[in-house]
């Protein structure tokens, strides 16, 4: 006979899969948060519209709503052609929320269950900045970065160590993992106090490890929380040029998860 812990897993995973992502069940993690937008709207206890800016990342970034949607339970943001230049000078654009001031994360493991649209140009990305510290100073960790119609996806950290100094491989400091295009995947992180781990399906990518070093700002990851952002950008110099003809793009994000240690879980 199974038991009720049993038959509670059974049905949680059973929920998961049909929801468009599934995970393992694990008795290292207790679920502390989440969010499946269920309701159909922006939570705004959680999240905002990201700003416009001058970086690759936010040059196109609009309130638009033709930028933002919910579909079957699942945060819809889209890059699209830009069809109105009286009001917007923009060529295109784009849709991304974020947690900044409202919503952080750390000592834990957080899960973003997403699917992105394939464009040439297209370039959504799950990611995570410090609250309150200017970057690169306390750190940047990209969660997911998806280009073009890549078969793979970047997962990669970003400090002082590796921008200014340019020490990107004593520790290696990003990878590279095949995702299951055109369907939902399940990109983690895991924080500890001396390290960062990466996931994609539940397969473990990458370790990023604090190591014994004079030059500063090496791993400044567990120094403060670190919010989320979810953006579906267009074009870039790391990207390259967008192909308008196949636009509009978009990323679905069906739900992220944040979870802490169970604190009675032994190895």
């Amino acid at each position: 006979m199974k038991t009720t812990v049993q038959l509670a897993a059974f049905f949680f995973l059973a929920a998961l899969t049909l929801h468009g992502c599934s995970n393992k069940a694990t008795e290292k993690w207790l679920l502390a948060w989440e969010d499946n937008f269920q309701a159909g709207e922006l939570n705004k206890k959680f999240w905002q519209k990201v700003p416009r800016g001058t970086a690759d990342w936010n040059n196109y970034m609009t309130d638009d709503e033709a930028c933002y949607d919910f579909r079957d339970g699942k945060l819809i943001l889209r890059g699209l052609v830009n069809s109105n230049l009286e009001t917007d000078t923009a060529a295109y654009l784009t849709g991304g929320v974020y947690g900044k001031d409202l919503k952080s994360f750390t000592d834990g493991r957080i899960e973003i269950c997403a699917k992105v649209d394939e464009a040439t140009g297209a370039w959504p990305a799950i990611w995570m900045l410090p609250q309150g510290v200017q970057w690169p100073h306390g750190g940047e960790i990209d969660i997911m970065e998806h280009l073009n119609y890549d078969k793979i996806v970047y997962q990669t950290i970003h400090t002082p160590y590796t921008l200014d100094l340019g020490i990107k491989d004593n520790p290696k400091s990003g990878t590279t993992h095949a995702l299951k295009n055109n369907d939902f995947n399940v990109y983690a992180v895991e924080f500890y106090k001396d390290s960062l781990s990466f996931y994609v399906n539940d397969v473990h990518t990458l370790t990023y490890p604090r190591i014994e070093t004079t030059e500063k700002g090496q791993f400044p990851f567990f120094d403060t929380p670190f919010y989320l952002l979810l953006s579906m950008q267009l074009g870039g110099s790391w990207v390259g040029g967008v192909n308008p003809t196949e636009l509009p793009v978009e990323m679905a994000i069906d739900w992220v998860r944040f979870y802490q240690r169970n604190p009675n879980y032994k190895q």
